[in-house]
């Protein structure tokens, strides 16, 4: 990925430490007035990458609201035209204790729990989840009609392939 441009500038009021930040649109840098070029050329990029990486992971809303907000439009695209019913009252969110499985249903709630493993995940491999779990709210078990729903969703193969290839490297220790 390339790098954008930054501006750096100095400041008398920093003795130690260093801050990066966006100014209308621009990339900032500012560091302490006494710190060389060979130490701006060292510390800044990092600094930088840092930034960069900070606001990638919040481009896409990853928030529980968010979450269901995507399982009631992944209910009504996929699966009202088929069934002919809207989503029931349902309630999706994040959690870090499913080591095994992707994604939850409680039927009789709406109550659906995606694993955090999947946080960075791409959007399709985490619609895939979701459509998965809210099947399950019309179709309890994994029947082939179940089955038919959700293969109804366009990157089904290529989610599925992700998700193996997590299963994968998680299983043989990969990084």
């Amino acid at each position: 990925m390339a790098v954008p441009s930054y501006e750096v500038r100095s400041s008398a009021r920093r003795t130690r430490t260093m801050t990066a930040f966006r100014e209308d649109g621009r990339l900032v840098v500012v560091v302490p007035a006494h710190m060389s070029r060979t130490g701006r050329d060292r510390l800044v990029p990092p600094l930088v990458g840092k930034l960069l990486a900070k606001e990638a992971s919040q481009i896409a809303p990853r928030g529980d609201a968010a979450l269901t907000d995507r399982a009631r439009a992944l209910f009504h695209r996929y699966l009202t035209p088929v069934v002919g019913a809207e989503p029931p009252p349902l309630g999706v969110r994040w959690v870090d204790n499913q080591s095994t499985r992707w994604g939850s249903c409680t039927i009789g709630s709406g109550e659906i729990r995606i694993t955090d493993r999947l946080r960075q995940a791409p959007d399709y491999v985490v619609d895939h989840v979701l459509l998965h779990e809210v099947t399950h709210l019309v179709e309890r078990n994994h029947t082939a009609r179940f089955w038919e729903l959700v293969r109804a969703y366009p990157d089904f193969d290529r989610a599925r392939g992700f998700l193996d290839g997590l299963e994968f490297s998680r299983a043989h220790g990969v990084r």
